[in-house]
């Protein structure tokens, strides 16, 4: 099938070497790679959540920030990007040296929902409840307390938090509980 056929006939996995990436975070508003298309998507059994201690990224071992996870339960709108098969070690690379700094995420592939129908197959990272940095179920409270001042070398987690929670919004995706966590931090 050619690829303008793909988009047409709905098919969202094309037998073309493509793959997809779903992005729940900052990969929504800051991929660092290159993708043919993206789409708002829904990933069922897992949810956006503040659940990762970050000593790197967004805080320090002294200091831990908080960076989002995609944790068991519920369902999670997101962005699907399709990538071009030929660029896929490249970006497989890059999305691994980028969330895998220290190991607290699985790598998945997982069936996710673009907008308008279909399904595809897509990388996603999954918190894993096992690592050390796994922060669990926190209220907008801790959660808060936790992002307010800490930093890390892409900068203070409150941008973090601000910029997800604005560029979900320009998406028209509510995220209820990260935006009650983000009204919290400014205050």
């Amino acid at each position: 099938m050619a690829r303008r056929d793909c988009r047409r006939a709905r098919l969202w996995s094309c037998d073309m070497g493509d793959f997809w990436v779903f992005g729940y975070g900052s990969l929504i508003w800051r991929p660092g790679f290159d993708y043919i298309e993206a789409h708002r998507a829904r990933l069922h059994g897992y949810r956006r959540a503040l659940c990762i201690y970050s000593f790197v990224h967004r805080g320090t071992p002294e200091r831990p920030g908080l960076v989002l996870g995609l944790d068991r339960g519920g369902s999670c709108i997101g962005m699907a990007f399709r990538v071009e098969g030929s660029a896929r070690e490249q970006v497989i690379a890059y999305l691994r040296e980028r969330e895998q700094v220290t190991g607290v995420y699985l790598e998945r592939m997982l069936p996710v929902h673009p907008e308008g129908g279909g399904r595809a197959e897509a990388v996603a990272y999954v918190a894993d409840r096992r690592h050390s940095q796994y922060a669990g179920a926190l209220d907008e409270d801790a959660a808060a307390a936790m992002v307010r001042g800490a930093s890390g070398q892409s900068g203070p987690n409150e941008d973090y938090v601000a910029n997800t929670v604005r560029h979900l919004q320009a998406l028209g995706i509510r995220d209820h509980w990260l935006e009650d966590v983000g009204r919290r931090i400014a205050l």
